[in-house]
């Protein structure tokens, strides 16, 4: 008996630790996680035969929002014309880890959808990285989102120090770390464009408690680019804001366990 409460136990302490189908990441110590990624698509439906036919994305709902929903992010997609694709603004692409690339890669041609070593190339101009790890135990999971800017550090602070993430590195580029997921830096020659109105229109973070996050940034002097307001409709909170580059970023507080 007492070794299958051990092992009970050492089941549970190991599910603990794995990202849930149905929810964020826990937040970090300062309440926050990634939350989601906003894009802007002409064929809303061609993108999302992607994402669930490939990438094995489950539709989700909160209030009349329809989200697709990945291990650690989740994925919104509106019908509009994009002023350009991700490469060339501020977030070049966002990364996810599977367990097979290999497999991946093949449900990603049988339905056309071209990869170039290990970037997929969405419709709209969306590029997509894929990293292999064999040891994960979901298929595929969140990894990360990839900004380019020619002051990397400078940048990276902000978003340690806004989103209380962790400081570190990935291949020798410097990341801001969460509890699932990291935003990477990557190096670039010349000044890159606001994400605003392109293919990747923003990222999301999601916040506990966010109307009074939103007073602390405030206080900060971080630029709004629309202020804290809640939408019963979609059940949720938000507000966006600006990073030191441009990009976009929207505040949500009602995603985590959608």
């Amino acid at each position: 008996m007492r070794q299958k409460i051990l092992l009970a136990t050492l089941i549970l302490s190991v599910l603990a630790r794995l990202p849930l189908f149905a929810q964020l990441a826990a937040p970090n110590e300062s309440g926050i996680s990634l939350g989601h990624v906003h894009l802007l698509s002409r064929d809303p439906d061609a993108q999302t035969k992607i994402w669930v036919e490939a990438f094995g994305a489950q539709m989700t709902k909160t209030g009349t929002l329809e989200l697709l929903r990945l291990p650690g992010i989740f994925i919104i997609i509106n019908k509009a014309e994009p002023s350009a694709g991700s490469v060339g603004s501020t977030v070049d692409h966002i990364a996810f880890s599977v367990k097979d690339a290999a497999s991946m890669k093949s449900k990603l041609a049988s339905i056309d959808v071209p990869v170039n070593g290990p970037f997929v190339s969405f419709p709209d101009n969306l590029r997509v990285e894929l990293l292999e790890e064999k040891s994960q135990t979901l298929p595929l999971v969140m990894h990360h989102i990839h900004i380019a800017t020619p002051g990397v550090e400078v940048v990276k602070q902000w978003y340690v120090k806004t989103f209380g993430a962790g400081s570190g590195t990935r291949r020798d580029l410097p990341a801001a770390i969460f509890n699932l997921g990291e935003v990477d830096f990557l190096p670039a020659l010349m000044p890159t464009a606001p994400t605003k109105g392109r293919t990747l229109d923003h990222i999301g973070f999601e916040v506990k408690d966010l109307e009074a996050f939103c007073k602390k940034l405030e206080a900060a002097g971080v630029k709004f680019d629309a202020p804290y307001r809640e939408l019963p409709n979609l059940r949720l909170k938000i507000a966006f804001i600006l990073d030191p580059i441009g990009t976009r970023i929207e505040l949500t507080e009602g995603l985590a366990g959608k």
